[in-house]
């Protein structure tokens, strides 16, 4: 052994070698599983904003959609009109126009749900607001109507006067004949038009004019119930032959026993006028035989028996008339007297 010289252990150098390269290899297992967790939490991260915005889109989605299904549009509204869905058309349609008051669709469609929603009614009084909503809207869907447009207007404005009249103590039948003959005027195609100027005609008195419209209807639709207001209106315009030949002519063909009823008490009061008792009583009797609790038919029996100077019988005719109708107008008259 030299002195001054440092002595090392045989494998010393080799045993140093292998620490560092055990060392230096678990730095870089330590700076791989650094880099692999921060990788792993980027990852994560990433993931999460990833499925927030997923979320975020997919919820954005939702409601648009959501909101979109519940906007109400023209095209809802045509849609539920479609679908003949009146009072969802009347709903839309009331929500739309607060925003849009003078839309002349919108107008035009609400106004049409508004009569069909009426003539539906059962309660008279709620059948009356529904046609005051139709009749202002309609009203003001024609200041803005395309010439196309207007005569539809005009005929659905003339029949929502008519049915107002019908279920009022005011009288709009003048009304309805002004739209209904503008409509008509205007090239409106309508099979029921005439029907309802003869009906609006009777409700003012002007029975000529009635019959006009009336015969006119009979052209394009002959019914039962057309040729009994035909009948009726000659009765009023005392032309008893023409009443008598139309209602012979609902008799002998109609299946309808509330219309040949109808048809046989107008014949037992125009013998009545005419002093064919006989055949009076005969009318009534008939009407007896399909409808025993026809107050009208007693009432038309007594009338009869007053005519015969029997008044014990037509009193007791009245009063029976009064027993199945107690407000029968001409009984109570009758039993006043």
């Amino acid at each position: 052994m030299v002195i001054g010289e440092i002595q090392t252990e045989p494998g010393l150098l080799s045993r140093l070698f292998y620490f560092e390269k055990m060392k230096k290899k678990a730095a870089e297992n330590e700076n791989f599983a650094k880099r692999k967790n921060h990788l792993a939490r980027n990852i994560l991260i990433v993931s999460g904003i990833l499925v927030f915005i997923a979320a975020l889109v997919w919820l954005s989605i939702f409601l648009f959609n959501s909101w979109n299904k519940n906007r109400i549009t023209l095209k809802t509204i045509k849609q539920n009109w479609a679908a003949y869905d009146y009072q969802m058309v009347y709903e839309q349609g009331k929500v739309f126009l607060q925003d849009k008051p003078y839309n002349n669709t919108a107008l035009t469609y609400y106004g049409y749900a508004c009569f069909y929603l009426a003539v539906s009614q059962t309660d008279n009084y709620r059948a009356q607001e529904y046609l005051d909503e139709c009749i202002n809207n309609l009203r003001l869907a024609m200041y803005d109507a395309s010439k196309s447009l207007l005569p539809q207007l005009q005929y659905m404005l003339g029949k929502a006067y008519f049915y107002k009249n019908s279920i009022t103590n005011y009288y709009y039948a003048d009304l309805a004949i002004k739209y209904l003959t503008l409509a008509k005027q205007n090239g409106y195609k309508a099979d029921d038009i005439s029907e309802y100027l003869g009906l609006s005609y009777a409700a003012l008195g002007q029975t000529y004019e009635s019959i006009s419209a009336f015969t006119e209807a009979l052209i394009v639709r002959e019914s039962d119930s057309l040729l009994l207001s035909i009948a009726e209106q000659y009765y009023k315009a005392g032309e008893i032959s023409a009443a008598t030949q139309y209602l012979f002519r609902i008799i002998d063909n109609s299946s309808n026993d509330e219309i040949i009823i109808k048809c046989r008490l107008l014949l037992g009061n125009i013998y009545i006028d005419t002093d064919e008792l006989e055949k009076a009583l005969t009318e009534f009797n008939a009407v007896l035989e399909k409808n025993d609790n026809s107050a009208d038919a007693h009432y038309g029996i007594g009338l009869v028996y007053e005519k015969q100077e029997n008044l014990v019988a037509a009193r007791a005719e009245w009063r029976q008339a009064r027993r199945i109708q107690p407000n029968h107008a001409g009984a109570v008259k009758k039993l006043s007297e």
